[in-house]
């Protein structure tokens, strides 16, 4: 792998690679070693899943690594649009059923159902889950706002009480949905999501974060070089134990 720099900041591991390609190999190269080792000591393992084109490289690789026993993977994602209808091509759960789920099939797939009619109610149903299935680990993005899952400023909340809660998706949040060629316009894109909170997150024993692009680039030097603050939320990863950030340089060219 051509990896061209390497730092920590506090805990979190950064590895920034030549291209967008490199990066998603290396990150699927580092998930798919942490599956294996946690299959062969502990049965099985927990994943989480963002659902973004931030991921493609990293999922494409995934798909084609041999030697992983997905029968034995119990697979979540992070979020989903509250309100689309169940046919959306939008939708988070569709987009991991066509670039991972699909074609791997693991053993167990729990999705969020943004179209239930009760979200509070849906919330506490994803929420047990989760809770018999704690998460061990998480492959996440950082969002131009600094989000992770959808997690924006607004709503972000490192200490928070819940494990699934309904958020309000800022401005910011919502171009970048536009930006990243999900939505046509910006009205078409939902005001509302589910979303893993910050704390359940954080609680996957190893999270690995893949981010390209230089529209996530300010937002990669906040996580790294700012405060800790929910003023960007992915700041937070600099607290975990066993965290690593991925990055090509677009990504990295502010740091």
């Amino acid at each position: 792998m051509s990896k061209i720099k390497k730092l920590t900041a506090d805990k979190l591991r950064v590895e920034v690679y030549s291209n967008r390609q490199t990066m998603g190999e290396a990150a699927a190269k580092a998930v798919a070693e942490s599956m294996k080792e946690l299959i062969a000591t502990q049965g099985s393992v927990t994943m989480a899943f963002a659902a973004a084109p931030s991921q493609n490289e990293f999922l494409a690789t995934l798909i084609q690594t041999s030697d992983i026993d997905w029968s034995k993977v119990i697979a979540f994602h992070l979020d989903e649009y509250i309100g689309l209808p169940a046919e959306a091509p939008q939708r988070f759960t569709r987009f991991l059923k066509e670039h991972l789920f699909d074609q791997v099939k693991p053993g167990k797939v729990y999705y969020m159902d943004g179209t239930a009619s009760d979200p509070e109610k849906e919330c506490l149903r994803y929420s047990s889950l989760l809770q018999e299935h704690p998460i061990d680990i998480a492959c996440i993005g950082i969002g131009e706002n600094g989000h992770i899952a959808f997690n924006d400023p607004a709503v972000a909340d490192f200490n928070d009480p819940k494990i699934i809660k309904i958020v309000e998706m800022d401005l910011k949040c919502r171009q970048q949905q536009v930006n990243d060629g999900c939505f046509e316009t910006l009205d078409k894109v939902p005001t509302n999501a589910l979303s893993m909170t910050i704390p359940t997150i954080m609680s996957a024993e190893k999270i690995f974060c893949i981010v390209p692009g230089t529209t996530k680039s300010e937002a990669v030097a906040k996580t790294i070089n700012g405060k800790i603050t929910t003023e960007c939320p992915a700041s937070i990863l600099r607290q975990h134990e066993q965290a690593i950030l991925y990055l090509e340089p677009d990504s990295a060219e502010k740091l």
